[in-house]
C-alpha cells in the first residue's frame, strides 16, 4: 500500500494576479535548498482516515493558521516515490510572519547520538503562480495546473 498524504493549497488574488501560499520544510536537510524545495502544507495519514480531515489538521499543525471552509478539490497526484497526495484549495489570506509550526526530532548531526528538534516548516510565503512553479517540489506542480483549471471553469448555478 502506498503512503498517503493530504494537504491544502491556499490562494489569493493580488493586483489581478493569482498567488499561492507555500511552506519550506524545516530541518538541516532542507536548510540550504530553495528551488524545487517548497511544498503545499500537507502530511501523511493512515488508511481509513478521512483525507480532508488530515489535510485540515496538517495545515493547522504546519502553519498555525485556520484553513478555509469553501474547498476546491484538486484531486490526487502520485509522487515519484509512489506516495499519493490528495489536495484541496481555498481562497484566503495570512501573514507568513505569523507562521507557527509543530516540530520533529532527529539525530543531528548524524551518528552523533544527539537528538535535536526542528520545526516541520521553517518559513512560508506567497508566490505568484510562475514563481511558485520554480519553488514547488516537482511532484506537486500538477496541483498548480489543477487550481488554474478549476478557477477558469465556469461556476454552475444549482
Amino acid at each position: 500500500m502506498p503512503k498517503l498524504s493530504a494537504g491544502l493549497l491556499m490562494y489569493r488574488r493580488r493586483n489581478r494576479a493569482l498567488e499561492v501560499f507555500l511552506v519550506h520544510p524545516g530541518g538541516p536537510l532542507w536548510k540550504n535548498k530553495d528551488e524545487s524545495a517548497w511544498s503545499i502544507p500537507k502530511g501523511e495519514y493512515s488508511d481509513g482516515e478521512d483525507p480532508l480531515e488530515a489535510a485540515n489538521r496538517e495545515f493547522r499543525e504546519e502553519t498555525g493558521f485556520e484553513p478555509g471552509s469553501e474547498l476546491i478539490p484538486l484531486g490526487e497526484i502520485r509522487q515519484p516515490s509512489g506516495k499519493i497526495i490528495s489536495a484541496w484549495a481555498f481562497e484566503g489570506d495570512c501573514d507568513p510572519a505569523g507562521l507557527h509550526s509543530n516540530t520533529f526530532s532527529i539525530e543531528w548531526p548524524p551518528k552523533s547520538g544527539q537528538t535535536r528538534e526542528f520545526p516541520e516548516v521553517d518559513r512560508a510565503d506567497w508566490f505568484p503562480i510562475e514563481a511558485a512553479r520554480a519553488k514547488l517540489l516537482k511532484g506537486q506542480l500538477g496541483f498548480l495546473d489543477h487550481l488554474m483549471s478549476r478557477l477558469r471553469a465556469p461556476h454552475h448555478e444549482s
